[in-house]
């Protein structure tokens, strides 16, 4: 598998203040990072510096071979406002291909068949004259899924997917992208508070002030670091 991300003694933050230094990890194609840490651990600061939201504070940060933030797809964490937006599901999903447009104002064809080939595959083409905010919290959140899959090429990161989702709608979204992790080969960066996401991933990257860890998910749940993150769980379905 080839490398498409590397980060070396990286510092991230804002104002360029580090949050968290001296992290270093790697992503091959086709591998699936679960990115732990507690509330106000650095996570979502990291998911914005690797989509080039803000800029790296230290260290080096380097996409490899063909790779680029513009094959990226992103799946954000929604907000209350974003529930309730009032368009169609095509729509939501079509502008997932802008990227594909370049300076183009419209859509062709080749985009408007990349859309509805994903709503099939997510089991959403039904939904797409549906409004976006009459759906339920599990639809909405494979709506914005299949928009991320629109942009993405090679890679595909997820902040909190299952965030008030209940448990029947978290399970089948972590099946969902997992399947799109070992069926289509599509590099998985997810971040979460969710110990139940390990159990899908292939690699852990542990991030906070006093611990940081990243290797496989193995060694991560034979780690001090690992036992002490997933205490009072049962690693044993994690394997």
């Amino acid at each position: 598998m080839s490398v498409q991300l590397k980060c070396r003694s990286a510092a991230i933050g804002y104002d360029g203040k580090a949050v968290i230094k001296n992290i270093d990890f790697q992503v091959s194609s086709g591998d699936y990072l679960c990115i732990l840490g507690e509330n106000g651990a650095g996570k979502t600061t990291l998911m914005k510096t690797l989509l080039g939201l803000i800029p790296l504070i230290g260290g080096e940060l380097e996409f490899c071979g063909n790779m680029s933030k513009s094959k990226i797809g992103y799946l954000p964490q929604q907000t209350p406002v974003q529930r309730d937006f009032p368009a169609s599901v095509s729509e939501i999903v079509l502008s997932g291909c802008l990227s594909r447009c370049g300076i183009r104002p419209y859509y062709k064809a080749k985009e408007k068949e990349l859309a509805l080939s994903i709503m099939k595959r997510l089991s959403i083409e039904k939904l797409s004259s549906c409004c976006y905010r009459e759906l339920s919290g599990g639809q909405q959140q494979r709506v914005l899924l299949a928009r991320a899959l629109c942009a993405a090429r090679k890679m595909l990161i997820l902040d909190e997917p299952v965030t008030g989702l209940d448990p029947r709608a978290a399970h089948e979204m972590y099946e969902l992208i997992s399947t799109l992790n070992r069926n289509d080969g599509t590099t998985i960066i997810m971040i979460s508070h969710d110990v139940n996401a390990v159990q899908y991933a292939t690699h852990i990257l542990q991030i906070g002030r006093t611990q940081l860890f990243f290797g496989e998910k193995q060694k991560y749940l034979e780690s001090s670091v690992g036992m002490s993150f997933l205490q009072n769980i049962d690693t044993e379905a994690f394997i």
